[in-house]
Protein backbone atom coordinates (compact mmCIF):
# COMPACT_ATOMS: atom_id res chain seq x y z
CA UNK A 1 0.00 0.00 0.00
CA UNK A 2 1.42 3.57 -0.95
CA UNK A 3 -0.22 6.72 -0.55
CA UNK A 4 -0.09 7.21 -4.00
CA UNK A 5 -2.77 4.80 -4.20
CA UNK A 6 -5.16 7.28 -2.40
CA UNK A 7 -3.69 10.27 -4.29
CA UNK A 8 -6.24 12.53 -6.75
CA UNK A 9 -4.24 12.71 -10.01
CA UNK A 10 -4.09 16.24 -10.92
CA UNK A 11 -6.56 17.41 -13.73
CA UNK A 12 -8.56 14.21 -13.28
CA UNK A 13 -12.26 14.30 -12.26
CA UNK A 14 -13.48 12.99 -9.01
CA UNK A 15 -17.23 10.96 -8.78
CA UNK A 16 -17.17 9.89 -5.29
CA UNK A 17 -20.03 7.98 -5.74
CA UNK A 18 -17.95 5.43 -7.59
CA UNK A 19 -15.01 5.39 -4.72
CA UNK A 20 -15.76 2.11 -1.59
CA UNK A 21 -16.37 3.79 1.72
CA UNK A 22 -16.05 0.74 3.17
CA UNK A 23 -13.01 -0.64 1.67
CA UNK A 24 -10.06 -1.96 3.54
CA UNK A 25 -7.66 -2.82 1.01
CA UNK A 26 -6.12 -6.33 1.40
CA UNK A 27 -6.50 -6.12 5.32
CA UNK A 28 -9.01 -8.04 7.60
CA UNK A 29 -9.27 -6.54 10.77
CA UNK A 30 -7.57 -3.68 13.41
CA UNK A 31 -5.53 -6.35 14.86
CA UNK A 32 -4.02 -7.32 11.57
CA UNK A 33 -2.69 -3.97 11.33
CA UNK A 34 -1.76 -3.05 14.71
CA UNK A 35 1.19 -3.97 14.79
CA UNK A 36 2.23 -1.64 11.36
CA UNK A 37 0.43 1.31 12.50
CA UNK A 38 2.45 1.45 16.02
CA UNK A 39 5.68 1.32 13.56
CA UNK A 40 4.32 3.67 11.63
CA UNK A 41 3.54 6.11 14.39
CA UNK A 42 6.81 5.65 16.16
CA UNK A 43 8.56 6.14 12.73
CA UNK A 44 6.75 9.23 12.06
CA UNK A 45 7.92 10.60 15.94
CA UNK A 46 11.04 9.91 14.92
CA UNK A 47 10.70 12.16 11.89
CA UNK A 48 8.80 14.58 13.53
CA UNK A 49 11.69 15.46 15.79
CA UNK A 50 13.59 15.15 12.90
CA UNK A 51 12.21 17.95 11.10
CA UNK A 52 11.84 20.01 14.71
CA UNK A 53 15.55 20.14 15.39
CA UNK A 54 16.64 21.11 11.76
CA UNK A 55 14.02 24.33 12.07
CA UNK A 56 13.60 24.77 8.38
CA UNK A 57 10.35 23.08 6.91
CA UNK A 58 6.91 22.77 8.45
CA UNK A 59 4.21 19.87 7.05
CA UNK A 60 0.40 21.01 7.19
CA UNK A 61 -1.93 18.09 7.09
CA UNK A 62 -5.45 19.20 5.79
CA UNK A 63 -8.34 17.12 7.26
CA UNK A 64 -11.63 17.57 5.69
CA UNK A 65 -14.99 15.24 5.37
CA UNK A 66 -18.31 14.71 6.32
CA UNK A 67 -19.50 14.86 10.22
CA UNK A 68 -18.13 12.18 11.96
CA UNK A 69 -16.09 11.30 9.47
CA UNK A 70 -13.49 10.76 11.91
CA UNK A 71 -11.08 14.05 11.78
CA UNK A 72 -10.70 13.97 15.21
CA UNK A 73 -10.23 10.75 15.54
CA UNK A 74 -7.17 10.23 12.80
CA UNK A 75 -5.63 13.31 14.86
CA UNK A 76 -5.28 11.40 17.85
CA UNK A 77 -4.14 8.63 16.31
CA UNK A 78 -1.90 9.65 14.17
CA UNK A 79 -0.22 12.09 16.39
CA UNK A 80 -0.33 9.83 18.90
CA UNK A 81 3.58 9.71 19.76
CA UNK A 82 5.01 12.70 18.35
CA UNK A 83 6.15 15.71 20.50
CA UNK A 84 3.28 17.83 21.80
CA UNK A 85 5.64 20.70 21.28
CA UNK A 86 5.93 19.80 18.07
CA UNK A 87 2.39 19.96 16.63
CA UNK A 88 0.06 22.39 16.23
CA UNK A 89 -3.89 21.66 15.71
CA UNK A 90 -6.34 24.18 14.64
CA UNK A 91 -10.05 23.26 14.46
CA UNK A 92 -12.02 25.54 12.36
CA UNK A 93 -15.83 26.62 13.14
CA UNK A 94 -17.73 29.60 11.90
CA UNK A 95 -15.61 32.77 11.04
CA UNK A 96 -16.15 34.73 13.88
CA UNK A 97 -17.56 38.82 12.77
CA UNK A 98 -14.03 39.96 13.06
CA UNK A 99 -12.60 36.86 10.30
CA UNK A 100 -15.55 37.77 8.26
CA UNK A 101 -14.35 41.46 8.20
CA UNK A 102 -11.20 40.01 6.54
CA UNK A 103 -10.32 38.25 3.28
CA UNK A 104 -11.15 34.23 3.70
CA UNK A 105 -7.53 33.66 4.11
CA UNK A 106 -6.35 36.10 6.91
CA UNK A 107 -7.58 33.60 9.45
CA UNK A 108 -5.82 30.33 7.57
CA UNK A 109 -2.63 32.43 7.52
CA UNK A 110 -2.18 32.59 11.11
CA UNK A 111 -2.63 29.07 11.97
CA UNK A 112 0.43 27.92 8.80
CA UNK A 113 2.79 26.07 11.12
CA UNK A 114 6.14 27.86 11.69
CA UNK A 115 9.29 26.34 10.29
CA UNK A 116 10.42 22.76 12.18
CA UNK A 117 6.22 22.05 12.95
CA UNK A 118 3.43 20.05 11.85
CA UNK A 119 0.23 22.08 11.61
CA UNK A 120 -3.40 19.64 11.40
CA UNK A 121 -6.26 21.63 10.14
CA UNK A 122 -9.19 19.89 10.98
CA UNK A 123 -11.77 21.47 8.46
CA UNK A 124 -9.80 24.49 7.25
CA UNK A 125 -10.01 27.25 3.87
CA UNK A 126 -11.87 24.94 2.00
CA UNK A 127 -14.96 25.20 4.23
CA UNK A 128 -15.26 28.95 2.28
CA UNK A 129 -15.89 26.65 -1.32
CA UNK A 130 -18.34 24.10 0.58
CA UNK A 131 -20.31 25.16 2.98
CA UNK A 132 -20.65 29.06 1.87
CA UNK A 133 -21.30 26.87 -1.74
CA UNK A 134 -24.00 24.37 -0.15
CA UNK A 135 -25.79 27.11 2.07
CA UNK A 136 -25.73 29.84 -0.67
CA UNK A 137 -23.31 32.28 2.08
CA UNK A 138 -21.38 34.04 -1.01
CA UNK A 139 -22.77 34.38 -4.53
CA UNK A 140 -21.36 31.80 -6.81
CA UNK A 141 -19.10 34.48 -8.46
CA UNK A 142 -17.50 35.05 -5.58
CA UNK A 143 -16.80 31.35 -4.23
CA UNK A 144 -15.60 29.89 -7.55
CA UNK A 145 -12.96 32.13 -7.69
CA UNK A 146 -11.37 30.84 -4.51
CA UNK A 147 -10.18 27.73 -6.25
CA UNK A 148 -7.41 29.38 -7.58
CA UNK A 149 -6.97 31.47 -4.88
CA UNK A 150 -6.62 28.17 -2.85
CA UNK A 151 -3.96 26.73 -5.27
CA UNK A 152 -2.10 29.73 -5.52
CA UNK A 153 -2.24 30.14 -1.83
CA UNK A 154 -1.25 26.35 -1.39
CA UNK A 155 1.73 26.55 -4.25
CA UNK A 156 3.25 29.66 -2.34
CA UNK A 157 3.85 27.22 0.78
CA UNK A 158 5.14 24.66 -0.71
CA UNK A 159 7.07 26.62 -2.28
CA UNK A 160 8.77 28.44 0.51
CA UNK A 161 9.00 26.10 3.20
CA UNK A 162 5.47 23.91 4.14
CA UNK A 163 4.53 20.68 2.82
CA UNK A 164 0.58 20.64 2.39
CA UNK A 165 -1.15 17.24 2.45
CA UNK A 166 -4.78 17.13 1.87
CA UNK A 167 -7.00 13.98 3.19
CA UNK A 168 -10.75 13.49 2.56
CA UNK A 169 -11.77 11.49 5.13
CA UNK A 170 -14.48 9.41 2.80
CA UNK A 171 -17.36 7.98 4.73
CA UNK A 172 -20.98 6.73 3.81
CA UNK A 173 -24.04 8.41 4.67
CA UNK A 174 -25.56 5.35 6.69
CA UNK A 175 -22.04 4.72 8.44
CA UNK A 176 -22.49 8.34 9.19
CA UNK A 177 -25.83 7.50 11.09
CA UNK A 178 -24.43 4.90 12.58
CA UNK A 179 -22.51 7.39 14.63
CA UNK A 180 -24.80 9.90 15.07
CA UNK A 181 -26.45 7.47 16.72
CA UNK A 182 -23.81 5.49 18.49
CA UNK A 183 -23.43 9.16 20.28
CA UNK A 184 -26.83 9.31 21.70
CA UNK A 185 -26.44 6.30 23.30
CA UNK A 186 -22.71 6.76 24.85
CA UNK A 187 -22.88 9.69 27.52
CA UNK A 188 -19.28 10.21 26.99
CA UNK A 189 -19.41 10.99 23.61
CA UNK A 190 -23.21 12.80 23.55
CA UNK A 191 -21.26 16.13 23.98
CA UNK A 192 -20.27 15.83 20.69
CA UNK A 193 -24.35 15.76 19.29
CA UNK A 194 -24.86 18.43 17.59
CA UNK A 195 -29.09 18.58 16.41
CA UNK A 196 -27.79 20.85 13.89
CA UNK A 197 -26.05 17.87 12.60
CA UNK A 198 -29.08 16.40 11.38
CA UNK A 199 -30.34 18.88 9.35
CA UNK A 200 -27.42 18.87 7.91
CA UNK A 201 -27.99 15.43 6.69
CA UNK A 202 -30.29 16.62 4.32
CA UNK A 203 -27.62 18.60 1.87
CA UNK A 204 -25.84 15.04 1.59
CA UNK A 205 -25.56 15.54 -2.21
CA UNK A 206 -24.98 18.82 -2.14
CA UNK A 207 -21.67 18.73 0.20
CA UNK A 208 -20.91 15.93 -2.01
CA UNK A 209 -20.80 17.65 -5.55
CA UNK A 210 -19.40 20.30 -3.72
CA UNK A 211 -16.61 18.50 -2.11
CA UNK A 212 -16.13 16.20 -5.86
CA UNK A 213 -15.06 19.67 -7.39
CA UNK A 214 -12.65 20.91 -4.57
CA UNK A 215 -10.93 17.17 -5.17
CA UNK A 216 -10.97 17.67 -8.99
CA UNK A 217 -10.11 21.50 -9.12
CA UNK A 218 -7.66 21.46 -5.93
CA UNK A 219 -5.18 18.71 -6.18
CA UNK A 220 -2.08 19.54 -7.70
CA UNK A 221 1.45 18.48 -7.94
CA UNK A 222 2.69 20.39 -5.05
CA UNK A 223 -0.64 19.99 -2.81
CA UNK A 224 -2.09 16.51 -4.09
CA UNK A 225 -5.33 15.57 -2.10
CA UNK A 226 -5.54 11.78 -1.17
CA UNK A 227 -9.25 9.98 -0.68
CA UNK A 228 -9.41 7.88 2.09
CA UNK A 229 -11.89 5.28 2.75
CA UNK A 230 -13.05 6.24 6.18
CA UNK A 231 -15.79 3.85 7.24
CA UNK A 232 -13.49 1.55 9.10
CA UNK A 233 -11.54 3.53 11.85
CA UNK A 234 -8.57 1.31 12.01
CA UNK A 235 -8.47 1.07 8.19
CA UNK A 236 -8.41 4.93 7.88
CA UNK A 237 -5.82 5.34 10.67
CA UNK A 238 -3.70 3.06 8.66
CA UNK A 239 -3.83 4.96 5.75
CA UNK A 240 -3.54 8.73 7.15
CA UNK A 241 -0.50 7.51 9.25
CA UNK A 242 0.99 6.04 6.10
CA UNK A 243 0.39 9.05 4.01
CA UNK A 244 2.02 10.98 6.87
CA UNK A 245 4.95 8.78 7.02
CA UNK A 246 5.65 8.76 3.27
CA UNK A 247 6.05 12.95 3.06
CA UNK A 248 8.06 13.01 5.79
CA UNK A 249 10.31 10.41 4.76
CA UNK A 250 10.06 11.79 0.98
CA UNK A 251 10.93 15.57 3.07
CA UNK A 252 13.45 13.45 4.53
CA UNK A 253 14.80 16.18 7.50
CA UNK A 254 17.96 16.14 9.14
CA UNK A 255 19.41 16.45 12.46
CA UNK A 256 21.32 19.70 12.07
CA UNK A 257 25.50 19.56 12.03
CA UNK A 258 26.99 20.36 15.00
CA UNK A 259 29.25 23.21 15.54
CA UNK A 260 31.40 21.86 18.32
CA UNK A 261 33.17 18.63 19.01
CA UNK A 262 31.16 16.58 21.78
CA UNK A 263 35.16 15.28 22.53
CA UNK A 264 36.01 18.44 24.01
CA UNK A 265 33.44 19.21 25.82
CA UNK A 266 34.07 18.69 30.00
CA UNK A 267 31.25 18.88 32.52
CA UNK A 268 32.41 19.49 35.77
Amino acid sequence: MKSKDFQVKPGSKVDLKKIDTDDTGDFDGPEEVAPAVDKKLGRIADLQERLYAEGRRALLLNLQGMDTSGKDGATKSVMRDVNPQGVEVTSYKAPSKEELAHDFLWRIEKHIPARGMIGVFNRSHYEDVLVVRVHDLVPKEVWSKRYDIINAFEERLDREYCRVVKVFLHISKDEQKRRLQDRLKNREKLWKFNPADLSERKYWGDYRTAYEDVLSKCSTEHAPWHIVPADKKWYRNLVVADIVQETLEDMDPKFPKLTFDPATVKIE
